[in-house]
C-alpha cells in the first residue's frame, strides 16, 4: 500500500479515541475500543482525508463549502433544495482511481475467500459522538452490504448525507465552521445478532449513576432504531448486580439477514418468542460487567451498543460514545432513584440511535 494510501485506509487497531479528526467519532470510538480489550467486529476507516481527497475532485473550486455557509438565513425549502443538489451531485461523481483502489483493496483483505462478505457501511462524521453534541443519527449507515462496488457506492452515500437537510440545519443551528466538518466512514464485519440493543452507564430517564439501564430485542437492532419494536427493558444495580427492574414487551418483528438475497428483511417473530426476555440474566450479568469495564476505561458514563451473536452467543460491541443527556446537568444534583417512566422510549429515542 502506497504511502498516500495508508492515509486513505485505517484498521481499527490503528487508532484511539485521540484519532478523531482523522477517522470520525465512531471510528475513534471503535479503535479505542479494540484497544480496551473488547470484542469488536473487524473492520477498517476510509478516512477524512479520502473525504477530502473526493472533494477536491469533486468540487475543486470549493463552492459546496461556501454554498452551506451561505443557506444560514435561507428557509427551508431552500435548504432543502440546495443539499438535495448536492447530494445528488456527490452520488454522480467518480472517485479518484488511488482512492477507488485502495477502498476495493481494504474490502477484499477484510473479506473472506470468495471476496464478498456482509459488512455495514457507517457514517463517521468528525463532529459525532463528543460530549458537548450528538450527531448520531444525522448520517446515514447501510447494512447488510456485499462486494467491493456496493461498498463503494454506500461509502459515498454515507458522504452524501453528510449534506442532509437534517444535518445540515442542524450544524447552521450550532454556528459550525463548515471547514471543519468531514466525514470518515466505517466499513465493518456485519453480526447476523440473534439480539442486539444498547445499554447505558446512567439512566437516561433519570440520571441515576448507580445502574446501568439495558434494552434489548430479537435480531439486528436497526428494528429498535426505527421504532417498530419497543425493546425489553432492564435496569442493574451497577454494585451488586442485582436486577431491579425488568419489562419484557411484546417484539412483534425483528431485522435479520436474507443470505439467498444479500439483504437485511424483516420478518414475525414466532408466537413463543414475543412475550420471552431477548436476553437472558447471565448474558446481562456480562452485559453490565462490559459496561462497569469500559465506563472505568473512558472515565465518564457511556452509551453503548451491543450484539449477540447467533452463531456463537458470542457479545460484540458496535459502539460507545459519551452520554449526551445528563452530562451537562448539575453534578452536585443528588441522584434520583431509577423508577419505571412511560416517557422512557421517546426519550431513548431522542437521545440518539444512529
Amino acid at each position: 500500500m502506497s504511502d498516500q494510501s495508508q492515509l486513505l485506509i485505517k484498521w481499527f487497531a490503528e487508532l484511539g479515541i485521540g484519532d478523531r479528526p482523522t477517522v470520525g467519532g465512531k471510528g475513534a470510538s471503535l479503535g479505542e475500543l479494540v484497544k480496551a480489550g473488547a470484542k469488536v467486529p473487524s473492520g477498517f476507516v476510509i478516512t477524512t482525508a479520502a473525504f477530502e481527497t473526493f472533494l477536491e475532485n469533486f468540487d475543486p473550486d470549493k463552492r459546496v463549502r461556501c454554498e452551506i455557509t451561505h443557506l444560514k438565513d435561507k428557509s427551508h425549502d431552500e435548504i432543502d433544495s440546495a443539499t438535495r443538489t448536492i447530494r445528488e451531485n456527490m452520488l454522480n461523481a467518480p472517485l479518484p482511481a488511488e482512492l477507488h483502489e485502495a477502498i476495493w483493496k481494504a474490502y477484499t483483505e477484510l473479506s473472506s475467500k470468495d471476496g464478498h462478505n456482509p459488512v455495514a457501511v457507517r457514517s463517521s462524521a468528525t463532529s459525532e459522538d463528543n460530549a458537548d453534541a450528538s450527531f448520531a443519527g444525522l448520517q446515514d449507515t447501510f447494512l447488510w452490504i456485499n462486494g467491493p462496488d456496493a461498498v463503494i457506492e454506500n461509502v459515498k452515500r454515507c458522504w452524501s448525507s453528510l449534506y442532509s437537510l437534517e444535518s445540515v440545519t442542524y450544524r447552521l443551528r450550532l454556528g459550525l465552521d463548515e471547514d471543519e466538518v468531514a466525514m470518515a466512514v466505517v466499513v465493518q464485519d456485519m453480526v447476523d445478532a440473534r439480539t442486539a440493543g444498547v445499554m447505558f452507564t446512567r439512566s437516561p430517564v433519570t440520571g441515576d449513576k448507580t445502574v446501568v439501564v439495558l434494552e434489548a430485542a430479537w435480531g439486528v437492532g436497526s428494528a429498535v432504531v426505527s421504532g417498530e419494536v419497543t425493546p425489553d427493558r432492564f435496569v442493574v444495580d451497577k454494585i451488586t448486580g442485582e436486577i431491579t427492574q425488568r419489562k419484557i414487551s411484546q417484539k412483534l418483528v425483528k431485522h435479520i439477514p436474507d443470505y439467498e438475497r444479500g439483504t437485511m428483511v424483516e420478518v414475525e417473530v414466532a408466537e413463543d418468542e414475543q412475550l420471552i426476555p431477548s436476553v437472558s440474566d447471565e448474558e446481562l450479568q456480562m452485559l453490565t460487567r462490559t459496561a462497569r469495564s469500559l465506563e472505568k476505561h473512558y472515565g465518564n458514563c457511556q452509551d453503548i451498543e451491543w450484539a449477540i451473536s447467533r452463531d456463537d452467543g458470542g457479545i460484540m460491541l458496535l459502539q460507545c460514545r459519551p452520554e449526551t443527556v445528563w452530562s451537562g446537568r448539575d453534578k452536585e444534583k443528588a441522584p434520583v432513584v431509577e423508577a419505571a417512566n412511560p416517557l422512557a422510549h421517546v426519550i431513548r429515542v431522542l437521545t440518539d440511535r444512529g
